[in-house]
C-alpha cells in the first residue's frame, strides 16, 4: 500500500502559527473541479470513519489532539497506522480502495481537517462502510 505522508512546515510566533495544509502541486489525481474542504471533530476514545471509497481520494490532517489513522488496502489486506497529532502536522493522503478509521487517542477532543477531491453527493456518497477499528 503506497501512502504519501507528507510533514507540514509550522510556523509559529507569539500570534499563534500557521501551516500550508495542502497544496495544489501536492495532489496526486488533479481533478479540474474542487471537491471540498471539511473539518469534524472526536472526543476521546471515539472513532470516525470505518469506510472506503472506489473514486474519491482524502487528504487527512490532524490540527488538535492525537488520533491514530488505521488504514487497510482492500486489495492486499495490508494495514498500516499512522500517529498524528497537532503537534506534528502532517498530511496523509488516503488512495481510494483503502478502508480508513481514525480514532481519539488523546485526552482532549481531536480535530481533523480534510480534503476529499470529490463533493460529498448523498444521492451517490461513495463512502462504504467496512469496520477496522
Amino acid at each position: 500500500m503506497d501512502i504519501n505522508i507528507t510533514k507540514l512546515d509550522k510556523k509559529s510566533d507569539e500570534r499563534g502559527w500557521v501551516a500550508e495544509v495542502l497544496r495544489f502541486e501536492s495532489i496526486s489525481n488533479k481533478k479540474k473541479e474542487f471537491g471540498q474542504i471539511y473539518m469534524t471533530t472526536a472526543n476521546p476514545g471515539f472513532v470516525k470513519g470505518n469506510h472506503y471509497h472506489i473514486r474519491k481520494t482524502e487528504w487527512f490532517c490532524v490540527i488538535r489532539g492525537k488520533a491514530l489513522l488505521l488504514l487497510k488496502d482492500r486489495k492486499t489486506g495490508e494495514e498500516k497506522e499512522i500517529s498524528m497529532s497537532g503537534s506534528e502536522l502532517r498530511i496523509v493522503e488516503i488512495p481510494i480502495n483503502v478502508i480508513h478509521a481514525i480514532k481519539n487517542v488523546g485526552k482532549d477532543e481531536m480535530h481533523l481537517l480534510a480534503y476529499i477531491d470529490e463533493s460529498y453527493n448523498s444521492s451517490d456518497p461513495d463512502t462504504f462502510m467496512e469496520k477496522i477499528l
